[in-house]
């Protein structure tokens, strides 16, 4: 059995799922049925900074808290919601979207370039 590297399973995961541009997203900041995820780790989060109003979903635990059976479950993430994900460079958050749509989201798109491009785009950050 061949293993699959992570860089194909990230452009696997980009042709199956819906990428924006940092400014595609930017325009979506702030409108109702829209919920920016950030997948990122406690630790980068901390250090850089977030979406102001994003929900953090780490990575690790990001199908337990999107599984409304599980304990862990967090309500803001919902099939009835728009989802942007996005990490720190737009790999992990093309996982994690590919993730939620095999799940069964419908409504899930991830950020090109990550934190560092939506800020840059001018998204409200902050700690």
């Amino acid at each position: 059995m061949t293993i699959r590297s992570s860089k194909e399973m990230v452009a696997q995961a980009n042709a199956a799922i819906e990428t924006l541009t940092p400014e595609q997203a930017v325009a979506l900041s702030g409108q109702p049925g829209t919920v920016f995820v950030d997948v990122r780790d406690a630790a980068e989060r901390e250090k850089t900074g977030t979406l102001k109003g994003a929900l953090h979903a780490p990575r690790a635990f990001l199908e337990f808290m999107a599984d409304p059976a599980s304990e862990r479950h967090l309500s803001e993430l919902s099939n009835d919601k728009q989802l942007v994900l996005f990490c720190a460079s737009g790999s992990r958050s093309a996982l994690a979207a590919k993730t939620l749509k095999d799940m069964g989201y419908e409504k899930v798109a991830h950020v090109a370039g990550g934190f560092g491009a939506l800020a840059k785009a001018g998204a409200p950050t902050g700690h």
